[in-house]
């Protein structure tokens, strides 16, 4: 159940400018980090902060083509992750100063990669920055407009995250927009939180939720 008082959904200009917004708030925390923060690993399995900052910056670089996609999915066996993994990591072989630029540069490019679309962008840099400032302890709260998009977008989404199946009976309350998803004993906590815990990163959002439904996630 999607309780949200204001349903008006983002046109796709609109999209696509909080999708350029992102990528230059990305851009400006990535030049901020130390040598260190680059190397540190990210809430992805196996992706350092660098090869996350990488696979976000490749897609408004138009990378990787609709031909690099099909022959590497062919030599990974049809593995996406084990495929997206390996490309960011080469990719992210470049100095992290092109990596920032690049992100910058493309900020408002309307490359979508094969088997995707803007909705799906747009998710993917918020909860890929939130990857990136959770373990590195930094503060980066999600845009109000973007973030209920993404969110809604990631509890009606099954493959990969199975979010309504995943969290049946808890209605998930977030601290600063007005929404409501699902149904059962609150779980409140702020979009960026409620984007991990929609998107399977649960252990990175469970500090900052609130309310009856939080023991029922320990079920």
């Amino acid at each position: 159940m999607d309780r949200t008082r204001s349903r008006q959904e983002l046109d796709p200009d609109e999209r696509w400018a909080e999708i350029a917004a992102a990528r230059h708030a990305l851009a400006a925390m990535l030049a901020d980090l130390t040598r260190d923060e680059w190397e540190h690993a990210s809430l992805c399995s196996e992706w350092r902060v660098k090869d996350v900052a990488a696979h976000v910056a490749m897609t408004p670089a138009g990378e990787p083509t609709t031909w690099e996609m099909v022959t590497g999915l062919i030599r990974a066996r049809g593995d996406l992750w084990g495929f997206g993994r390996d490309v960011a990591i080469a990719w992210a072989q470049r100095p992290t100063a092109e990596i920032v630029r690049t992100l910058r540069a493309g900020a408002t490019s309307r490359s979508v990669p094969l088997g995707t679309n803007a909705a799906n962008l747009l998710l993917d840099v918020l909860v890929h920055t939130q990857d990136i400032a959770v373990p590195l302890g930094r503060v980066h709260p999600v845009p109000p407009r973007a973030g209920l998009a993404s969110l809604r977008r990631a509890w009606r989404m099954g493959w990969p995250f199975h979010a309504r199946k995943r969290l049946t009976g808890i209605s998930l309350v977030a601290s600063d927009a007005d929404v409501v998803l699902g149904s059962g004993p609150p779980v409140e906590a702020p979009l960026g939180s409620l984007l991990l815990l929609t998107t399977a990163r649960d252990p990175a959002s469970v500090p900052s939720l609130t309310g009856p439904g939080v023991a029922l996630l320990h079920r």
